[in-house]
């Protein structure tokens, strides 16, 4: 009985302590179940708020520094307060020149409605030639940059050039401010903006853009829809991998179509949208999506197969008949180009070797990717890129195999490439990237990319997490060490960059230089006082463009690479370079009804361009008059070169010719009306 009652009594003490311990859990599970105070959700709103509001506001101020920036030393490379209004003008060069006496015709007009009428109808800037400058120009922002300076009242504050630069600056701050937020975004930190910034910044651009910037933004315009072409490419590959939700993808497909027609019915019925690829695509996929099957079957591997196939077939057939049944403008001699870029074909043709022998066509210079290898950029970029590309592929074979994916990826997982805006942002910086070693002039889109995605990469852990999976880390805890890198690489690279580069930036803006053009200003000075107002001029386009804004006058050609006829326009004009006779080049100027001509020393005596792309050297290519036999060139011409000839003032060049005005720079000729054959 003594052994039962220990027992009991044990048994008791046994279950006193259980007691306190359920007594203990039942405290905890009140106190978990009481309710949260309200200040905790309030908190986390109030830091959530405050997080979104400082990177809003570091966003707004990098793009408006960026903008000041540029403002800065725009005004230290040109002196352009202290300038007078025509030397203001010449700095805008070619194709800028034409935007820019646009938006001045606009400001001149008695009303919006009679100058959008004007440019529509525009026959006082082409001799012989009536176009819609609105459609084949895109003029839409400069009607609109027209409108907000009437609109606001800064016609009685600013002077019209410095509200077309500050537009202009302004764009490219707003540029700079979605850079910062699409880093921030995709990293999830301020800090990838931040470098996404600097690195744009360094390297940008030579100033040849920033002062054409504008010229650049209305042609994206026109040839958007090869650029959401791509996107659209992009958003394909996503889909046929099942690596985003189709419908997502196919309500995107919708905006491409509805924006196309839109484009079509406000560029005056503009077929090129009509017959371009993107429509083609888009159309397609819609077509091909009929066809597809549930998910996780074996059918439905095959259909994906299948409908890969469809789309390619469908695109190509698209395009082909709305070709035929649309009326556009084919824009030959872009095809041309292309087959003569990529070695499929081979010309003579002027037009074509001198496009392929401008810098902006031609692949990348090594300076170019030095630069990018300089400021750490590139070599960072190669890094973030091969990482998700190969994480990517990952995703690919899973998917491939019948893996469904994860609903949420944590950092443990070390899975960037699961990701479908990494995936897609993936796709499309190799696509660019592949076009732009190509041609350099699409660098000026693809090095923001560069600079965008290698900062998000750095500074984002899932990226390190990823990395170190693959090397199977154990020495330290791989989250840990993510954390740690994806904030001290980005420091350590911001620092590196403020002390190497930031001194640059500084002595680029305190640094005075000087834009100084006198023969220029001498020749517009000279065109403005003596010619009469109803005068024609020929010349090369570049300097045709700086007329057409400095004076108002006509002339025969432009600057402008996207029509056939202006492109003829040049070729012919350009032949007062070449070896032909007096009377061949007096042909050619009459038929364009043209008055006077300008004959440039630098293009005549031109020495110091790429070997074989001098303008006179292509003329003499194109017109027979350099034969190539077994590796030499065999010179022949009765008649000598037009633009030297003429200078003597001999028979029979006086007879067609005389010269009115020149200078160190320009030669300008009369045509004469009646022709003397006197010697």
């Amino acid at each position: 009985m003594a052994e039962e009652e220990g027992a009991v009594i044990e048994l008791r003490q046994r279950k006193k302590p259980k007691s306190s311990e359920n007594k203990e859990s039942a405290k905890e599970e009140k106190i978990n179940d009481t309710p949260i105070p309200e200040r905790a959700p309030k908190y986390v709103l109030f830091q959530r708020f405050a997080k979104i509001f400082i990177g809003c506001l570091a966003a707004v101020t990098s793009g408006m520094m960026y903008a000041l920036y540029l403002s800065a030393y725009h005004e230290r490379r040109f002196w352009f307060s202290n300038r007078q209004e025509l030397e203001r003008e010449i700095t805008f060069q070619g194709d800028s020149a034409i935007y820019y006496s646009y938006y001045k015709d606009m400001l001149k007009a008695p009303s919006f409605e009679r100058g959008v009428y004007e440019l529509t109808h525009n026959n006082k800037t082409v001799s012989l030639k009536t176009i819609n400058a609105v459609q084949q120009m895109s003029l839409y922002p400069e009607l609109i940059a027209s409108v907000l300076y009437q609109a606001t009242g800064s016609n009685e504050i600013i002077e019209p050039v410095y509200f077309y630069i500050g537009i202009v600056f302004g764009l490219q701050g707003i540029y700079v401010t979605a850079l910062f937020v699409t880093s921030w975004l995709m990293s999830g930190t301020w800090l990838a903006g931040m470098l996404t910034v600097a690195w744009f910044i360094i390297n940008r651009f030579c100033y040849l853009l920033m002062s054409a910037s504008t010229y650049t933004f209305m042609m994206m315009w026109e040839y958007s829809h090869y650029l959401l072409f791509l996107q659209a490419i992009s958003l394909f590959l996503l889909d046929s991998f099942s690596l985003e939700q189709s419908d997502k993808v196919h309500e995107v497909y919708k905006i491409y179509i509805f924006s196309l027609f839109l484009g079509y019915l406000l560029q005056f019925e503009n077929s090129a949208l009509l017959v371009s690829p993107l429509l083609s695509l888009v159309v397609a996929l819609m077509l091909a999506k009929c066809l597809q099957v549930k998910k996780g079957t074996f059918i439905a591997k095959i259909m994906k197969v299948i409908n890969f196939y469809l789309v390619c077939t469908l695109t190509v057939t698209l395009n082909i008949i709305m070709k035929m049944f649309v009326p556009h403008k084919e824009h030959g001699h872009m095809l041309k180009f292309l087959e003569v870029k990529f070695g499929l074909n081979m010309t003579k043709n002027f037009t074509m070797n001198w496009l392929l022998c401008q810098e902006s066509l031609q692949a990348p210079s090594r300076a170019f990717f030095l630069r990018l290898t300089q400021s750490s950029v590139l070599p960072f970029y190669t890094l973030v890129l091969i990482i998700c590309f190969f994480s990517m592929l990952q995703v690919i074979f899973r998917r491939i195999n019948g893996k469904s994916l994860k609903e949420t990826v944590t950092l443990e997982d070390g899975r960037i490439g699961e990701r479908p805006e990494i995936i897609y942002h993936v796709i499309h910086t190799i696509l660019l990237g592949s076009l732009a070693m190509v041609i350099e002039g699409l660098k000026y889109l693809w090095t923001p990319y560069v600079c965008m995605l290698a900062a998000f990469g750095v500074c984002s852990p899932e990226l390190w997490m990823t990395l170190f999976k693959w090397l199977r880390l154990r020495t330290v805890h791989p989250v840990l060490l993510a954390l740690i890198l994806s904030m001290a690489v980005p420091t350590i690279i911001g620092l590196s960059l403020w002390k190497e580069f930031f001194p640059r930036l500084m002595t680029e803006l305190t640094e005075l230089q000087e834009f100084y053009d006198p023969d220029t200003v001498e020749l517009m000075t000279w065109i403005k006082r003596q010619a009469p107002v109803a005068a024609v001029f020929a010349g090369s386009p570049q300097l045709m463009g700086a007329i057409k804004l400095c004076t108002g006058w006509m002339v025969t050609s432009l600057p402008l690479y996207n029509d056939d006829d202006l492109l003829k326009r040049n070729e012919n004009i350009y032949q007062i370079y070449s070896k032909r006779s007096a009377e061949d080049i007096y042909k050619i100027l009459t038929s364009y009804k043209t008055n006077y001509l300008i004959v440039e020393d630098a293009i005549c005596n031109e020495v110091g361009t790429t070997r074989g792309c001098r303008v006179k050297d292509l003329l003499d290519i194109a017109n027979g008059h350099v034969v190539c036999e077994e590796g030499d060139k065999l010179t022949y011409s009765k008649y000598g070169r037009f633009c030297h000839e003429v200078k003597i003032n001999y028979s029979p060049y006086v007879n067609y010719f005389t010269r009115v005005y020149w200078n160190r720079s320009y030669f300008v000729y009369k045509i004469n009306t009646v022709i003397s054959f006197q010697s």
